[in-house]
């Protein structure tokens, strides 16, 4: 089981989503408080298991309805995925991947990892 690390930064409060093996596998943004923070654990802990993955990489994709995973390559020429609560709001985004199918994988794990237990650093 992987877990989520909460942790202080210059301008606010952020946590990351580490599988198993240590690895990050997404992100948040950086809220102003923690109970705001912790706010965000909990929404993709409701929201990851349930959302459908809307993969903006194929032309004439559908649209899905939040919450979902987005998945669309970067400027860099990465696919990315952020997810998205059922308010539209981006909780959590991943890193880059070189390949599509590694991003994919990469929201696999979110779902399987979404019910972490929360450490502080």
């Amino acid at each position: 089981m992987g877990k989520y690390v909460v942790k202080q930064t210059k301008t606010g409060v952020k946590f990351d989503l580490k599988a198993s093996n240590g690895e990050i596998i997404a992100n948040s943004e950086v809220y102003t408080t923690k109970a705001a923070c912790m706010k965000g654990i909990e929404s993709v802990k409701a929201n990851a298991p349930v959302a459908a993955v809307e993969d903006q990489t194929v032309e004439g994709f559908e649209t899905c309805k939040n919450p979902k995973f987005e998945v669309y390559v970067d400027k860099a020429g990465e696919f990315r995925f952020r997810l998205k609560a059922k308010n539209g709001q981006i909780i959590a985004t991943g890193e880059g991947y070189k390949a599509k199918k590694s991003c994919l994988n990469g929201i696999e794990s979110i779902r399987k990892n979404a019910d972490s237990e929360i450490a502080e650093e």
